[in-house]
């Protein structure tokens, strides 16, 4: 392996990474689906709240009822939406050890299963989560909304995920024809 003057290997340089992360590639709306721009929605109105809830704490010293709750809902939602856009970019946690020491017909196979898997599995919480929502009839403590909203919002979230996990099943499948 090529060293750089300091004897680093350049695979393991930790300033490859570092700079970049200041590469300046052009912003495309394209490249991006909605549930990236629910999720950059609600995670600035997640700061905002954060940001008020902080202000009336510590420099007016009475913090608002509301913020604490609101923010722990505002992290729920944008923690699901999330994992919808980690779904359409195929970047969920896995453990890739095994496809290192397996033929490629095999870890292609064993993808696509493990892709069949987790849409049953979102399908499956989405269901539930349904359920969840339609029997919850109690209202937030310090805002006068329903509970459901939020459930109503993460099964909305496991539809998402669950589609656009067949969504790449699709892809992988026309991948592999051609």
């Amino acid at each position: 392996m090529p060293k750089d003057s300091e004897g680093f290997d350049d695979a393991v340089d930790p300033m490859l990474d570092f700079e970049s992360a200041f590469d300046d590639d052009e912003f495309h709306f394209s490249d991006y689906a909605i549930e990236d721009y629910f999720t950059l929605v609600v995670f600035w109105a997640l700061i905002l709240v954060v940001s008020l809830q902080f202000f009336t704490r510590y420099v007016l010293g009475d913090s608002t009822t509301w913020t604490e709750e609101i923010a722990r809902y505002l992290l729920i939602i944008v923690g699901f939406a999330g994992s919808a856009m980690a779904v359409r970019k195929g970047t969920h946690i896995m453990v890739e050890f095994f496809y290192r020491y397996m033929p490629n017909w095999l870890g292609k196979l064993v993808a696509g299963v493990a892709e069949g898997v987790s849409v049953g599995f979102y399908f499956a919480m989405a269901w539930v989560t349904y359920k969840l929502a339609d029997r919850t009839g109690s209202m937030m403590i310090s805002v006068d909304l329903p509970k459901s909203l939020i459930y109503f919002t993460v099964f909305a979230a496991f539809v998402v995920m669950a589609l656009r996990g067949i969504q790449r099943i699709v892809l992988r499948l026309r991948a592999a024809r051609q």
